[in-house]
């Protein structure tokens, strides 16, 4: 293996650690997440380590931030991690209060961010929920178009908490802006 062409997104066989695909490439290794064992980094000249070649390769053109895009999703699948997102910097320190219209029943009280943590799970479990859509063998096409709609007014529903979040990359889109 010409350990020199390697880059990031080349998915390799390790003999103990199994497959995986590398994240990181530094002076003398590589940093690879593995499906079973998380990111390690392992050296460039390991003789465990062999590139696993796709069949039926076609050549494509692909930006930066796609490769990146696609790293990312395959990341998130193989290890159960969820994204970091921020926190709009005004709601830092905050609290949620639910006031019932019963003045006698005490309100609850939650911490912003314990909230929107919940928020962001949701919204990565859907995330996760489309691909396995997108990548089901069973399903027809209609059939993944019916189920993903279905996910698309859901995060509509969720616009409500987009002003929680810091960065407007991390909103939910619903079906009004899909189309923007």
């Amino acid at each position: 293996m010409d350990q020199l062409t390697l880059g990031i997104g080349t998915r390799l066989q390790h003999a103990q650690l199994g497959p995986g695909v590398i994240v990181g490439v530094r002076y003398a290794g590589y940093l690879i997440s593995f499906i079973h064992h998380g990111t390690k980094e392992i050296k460039k000249d390991d003789p465990n380590l062999e590139e696993i070649i796709p069949e039926n390769v076609s050549e494509e053109i692909e930006t930066h931030s796609e490769v990146e895009r696609s790293l990312l999703d395959i990341l998130r699948l193989w290890n159960g991690s969820t994204e970091v997102v921020a926190l709009g910097d005004k709601w830092k320190g905050g609290t949620m209060i639910l006031q019932s219209g019963d003045k006698s029943i005490k309100p609850k009280e939650i911490p912003i961010d314990v909230f929107f943590h919940k928020i962001v799970m949701a919204r990565d479990r859907l995330r996760v929920l489309e691909q396995q859509i997108n990548a089901h063998k069973g399903l027809s096409d209609e059939e993944k178009v019916n189920l993903q709609q279905y996910i698309t007014r859901i995060y509509g529903s969720f616009t409500t908490f987009n002003v929680l979040f810091k960065n407007k990359e991390h909103w939910f889109i619903g079906e009004k802006g899909a189309g923007e």
